[in-house]
């Protein structure tokens, strides 16, 4: 029994019981989690790496509890993923169950009702008054590679576009989707052929409205593609690994017309901004755009494997019978977790709640922003903004500072998270369970960290 609490030498209960504090009885790693590490580097491949040097043996609220007996405040819940809180009662009581009944049958040997509840689910939540259908995977990166062949078997085309810092996953296409190389594409060609990149709007750097951006992007589009030749584009209506750059105001609805003009399928990549992370059940709503598909996946069922496709059903249908699915597309343990993640989503106002954490996430960077000139930007919506760190005398990006700033929190215990295609960006992704003194306690941690860089 190595995953052990310290101080009673058993694992402690995960989920909203937790205690609510940040709490460090050792310098991390502590032993335990040292020693777990080290069997991770001898059995685990070196290419997996971690961000914070424990061995996690609970977590719920707003806390990570690791197997020294620290408690560390979660600001990044697993990559948006616990959005409704780890271990939440409602999941762990549905997925208890559902083992109880069966593990599996592969839907598309005997279909089970909780994927055809899953599906309806989607096709009633996300954005758009039309007939809808859904497909079930295991991953975000799978959601897009099938969101990609529909959108080609429907046009009968086959170039796609993405966006420069766009992130879409780790597999060949989804890898040539994505525009960051290390550590996502470096020395793992080639890629997928006919994809092809256009630039994104990003405020802080382009100074471009979002007309002027789209227009930008459908001439690069249109002189280099050929909007005949375009099957879709792929695009984060909030882009999450990139930076979490939010787009100039008529940047979406621009390129969604263009592509409603010339039969482009338009895909919004939800994987990360999804389920009520950004304040809104899709980021798609705050532009006022509806997407032609959409991919979900991350917060969709509470941390079980699951992700979706869901779009117009004349174009979900261009697929024959047997193109789509996976052995373990859909699983039922996964299905349970997600009908009762979308039953929090819906009824108990988490909402509502990332719209409050936003607003004190926004308000705190704010403040220290206007304190400290090393922060130049600060942005994003709901339970999903980010800091974006730069030399305020030339506004370049600083990410040995932003990495610092990182390092700092996280010995401290505060889970953060970096990202941007600069690296100098810490995105904060709580989960919408997190108390306001607990989340204000981890800002406190960070201004701290900063001010010491």
């Amino acid at each position: 029994m190595a995953l052990l609490d310290a101080a009673t030498d058993a694992p402690p209960l995960g989920g909203p019981d937790l205690p609510q504090e940040r709490r460090l009885v050792t310098e991390l790693p502590g032993p335990r989690s040292a020693a777990i590490l080290a069997r991770k580097a001898d059995a685990v491949p070196a290419g997996v790496g971690h961000t914070v040097p424990v061995a996690a043996v609970a977590a719920g609220g707003g806390v990570v509890v690791d197997a020294d007996g620290n408690s560390l405040i979660d600001l990044g819940s697993g990559i948006a993923v616990t959005t409704v809180g780890n271990a939440h009662p409602k999941i762990a009581a549905a997925v208890a169950a559902q083992v109880a009944q069966f593990t599996h049958t592969c839907f598309m040997i005997s279909p089970y009702e909780s994927y055809i509840e899953v599906a309806e689910a989607l096709n009633r939540l996300t954005p758009g008054d039309f007939d809808k259908k859904s497909a079930l995977f295991n991953s975000g990166a799978e959601a897009v590679e099938n969101a990609i062949k529909i959108a080609r078997k429907h046009t009968g085309r086959s170039a796609v576009v993405a966006f420069d810092h766009g992130y879409h996953g780790r597999t060949n296409l989804t890898m040539a989707l994505t525009a960051k190389s290390m550590p996502y594409k470096s020395g793992f060609g080639p890629f997928a052929p006919e994809v092809y990149r256009a630039p994104m709007s990003y405020p802080f750097r382009d100074g471009l409205t979002g007309a002027e951006a789209a227009s930008r992007a459908i001439s690069q589009m249109e002189k280099q593609i050929g909007a005949d030749n375009l099957a879709a584009i792929i695009i984060e209506p909030i882009q999450g690994e990139g930076g979490f750059i939010v787009p100039a105001d008529g940047f979406l609805p621009a390129l969604a017309e263009w592509c409603r003009a010339n039969g482009v399928v338009f895909i919004a990549d939800e994987v990360q901004t999804g389920f009520a992370r950004t304040g809104h059940m899709f980021a798609s709503e705050i532009f006022g755009v509806v997407p032609d598909l959409i991919t979900t996946a991350k917060g969709i069922a509470g941390g079980l494997p699951l992700a979706a496709v869901t779009g117009r059903a004349e174009i979900m249908d261009a697929s024959h019978a047997g193109g789509l699915g996976g052995t373990y597309g859909g699983n039922p343990i996964a299905c349970a977790a997600a009908l009762a993640a979308i039953d929090v989503f819906e009824n108990d106002g988490v909402i509502e709640r990332a719209q409050q954490i936003g607003a004190i996430l926004t308000e705190r960077l704010t403040v220290l922003q206007s304190k400290d000139p090393r922060i130049g930007d600060v942005r994003g919506h709901g339970a999903m903004i980010a800091a974006e760190f730069v030399n305020p005398e030339t506004m370049a990006p600083d990410a040995p500072l932003t990495s610092a700033v990182a390092k700092a929190a996280i010995a401290r215990g505060v889970i953060v998270l970096t990202c941007g295609t600069y690296g100098n960006v810490i995105r904060f992704l709580p989960p919408l369970s997190i108390g306001d003194d607990l989340l204000n306690e981890g800002l406190n941690v960070i201004a701290e960290a900063l001010a010491a860089a």
